[in-house]
């Protein structure tokens, strides 16, 4: 999970149209959707809102992170809209259908919070609650690992966000087991990180080497 800026991409104007009461999430007409996802690509890349998989491998659906059927008045809500993978072991279909109860508001919104001050992705997969929150931080971000499915401890993420980190931690053992000089280590993970910026697990790759320095 990374954080996303929603300012970037404007509400689809064909969402105007549709009216809690009036209408269903299943009037909305194909071509709205696709509008609707043209701009959540925008925001997002083709990756997860939650896991930050790849979108193409792991197919898609339009996600509400306050679920419609509980709170319906934000079916057509643009802020309430991400777009999420199509599995249903994590992210958007597990918090709706296996989770279990949950309270929205012990979420983190990647839209409204910063995951980097919650979680630290490691290079065997994992993410760890960062040291230092609140009570009721610890608690939000226990909750959203677990809401979302996204440490299952020998899940398919973890597997999925090790590989992603893999060949990048074997070449920063290499520039620190040879002895690079500090600012060439610094212009390889500028550059390293530049290059993976828009590839799946980004912010698993960004934490693995930037914590590394």
């Amino acid at each position: 999970m990374r954080k996303l800026d929603r300012a970037i991409c404007p509400a689809p104007a064909c969402l105007g149209g549709y009216h809690h009461g009036a209408h269903s999430w299943q009037d909305i007409a194909p071509d709205h959707k696709a509008e609707i996802r043209a701009q959540l690509e925008t925001m997002q890349g083709r990756r997860c809102a939650y896991c930050e998989g790849d979108i193409d491998t792991l197919g898609q659906h339009i996600e509400h992170f306050q679920r419609k059927s509980l709170h319906p008045a934000l079916t057509f809500d643009w802020d309430n809209l991400f777009w999420s993978c199509d599995q249903t072991d994590s992210c958007g279909h597990f918090k709706d259908r296996g989770a279990g109860p949950y309270h929205v508001a012990d979420l983190i919104d990647p839209c409204a919070d910063d995951p980097d001050a919650f979680f630290v992705f490691q290079a065997d997969g994992t993410i760890s609650i960062r040291h230092g929150l609140s009570a009721a931080d610890q608690h939000r971000a226990s909750e959203t690992l677990r809401v979302f499915s996204l440490d299952a401890e020998w899940g398919r993420l973890r597997a999925m966000r090790k590989i992603a980190v893999s060949g990048y931690v074997d070449d920063a053992n290499t520039a620190f087991n040879e002895g690079w000089p500090p600012d060439d280590i610094r212009a390889y993970f500028a550059e390293e990180l530049d290059y993976a910026r828009n590839l799946p697990f980004y912010t698993a790759i960004r934490h693995v080497l930037t914590e590394r320095q």
